[in-house]
């Protein structure tokens, strides 16, 4: 089945762009691209897509007004309120956006500069319940939560990780994707997604972006090894 994705955008140009890269893909459709919020909750409540691709600034509504109206629809009506994965992408680099829309429910946070790469697997990767954000964002993010919030981290590992995936590990926490992971490392892309799979698991961790928010808390991204069990 493919991923079924509504553009959300008041740029005709940004709409047709995000169009021509995910039509690209095998294993994804666009239903429509549409121009404001208003148009966005009534795309998705008559096309039911899985993915829904929002610019913050858009006249009627905003799309953090948009991902705040469809979660209290879905919670007001759990029987038939659908809702999509939602996907922020902006040309403002804003942390007070970043926290507004992960709070609402977003499952990721791109810039409109992202690679095509980035936009694809920010897609997927909300389709498949997971969630992105752009690199410098998130490596931003990480590093100033990571100081104050070391001291009370209590996610363990079930086991220690590899060096191997310890490398995956220190690569992700710094921003690059799958494909540059498997470059950077010369491996292929499936084992680097073994290797996320593997560290996931033993840390028991809902997304990548928790295994980097972990990864910069345990010293691991800065270059120490993290890859003992943590201690509580």
């Amino acid at each position: 089945m493919a991923i079924s994705v509504v553009i959300a955008d008041d740029q005709e140009m940004v709409r047709t762009g995000f169009r021509m890269i995910l039509e690209s893909q095998p294993d994804i459709e666009v239903l429509a691209d549409v121009v404001d919020g208003a148009a966005a909750l009534s795309a998705v409540e008559r096309l039911r897509p899985d993915v829904l691709l929002l610019d913050i600034r858009m006249p009627e509504a905003d799309g953090l007004e948009v991902t705040r109206r469809l979660a209290e629809r879905a919670a007001a009506h759990p029987e038939y309120g659908h809702k999509p994965r939602i996907v922020i992408v902006t040309t403002f680099d804003l942390d007070a956006y970043v926290h507004a829309a992960l709070q609402g429910g977003a499952s990721g946070f791109l810039l409109k500069d992202a690679s095509p790469a980035m936009l694809v697997e920010a897609v997927r990767a909300a389709a498949a319940g997971d969630a992105l954000i752009s690199p410098a964002i998130t490596v931003r993010l990480l590093r100033e939560l990571a100081p104050a919030t070391a001291a009370g981290t209590t996610r363990t590992l079930t086991e220690p990780l590899t060096e191997r995936e310890q490398d995956v590990v220190r690569a992700l926490a710094r921003g690059r994707t799958n494909a540059e992971i498997a470059a950077e490392l010369y491996v292929s892309l499936s084992t680097v997604k073994t290797h996320l799979a593997n560290v996931q698991a033993k840390l028991d961790a809902r997304n990548r972006v928790e295994i980097a928010a972990w990864a910069w808390e345990s010293g691991l991204a800065a270059g120490g090894t993290g890859g003992g069990p943590a201690v509580s």
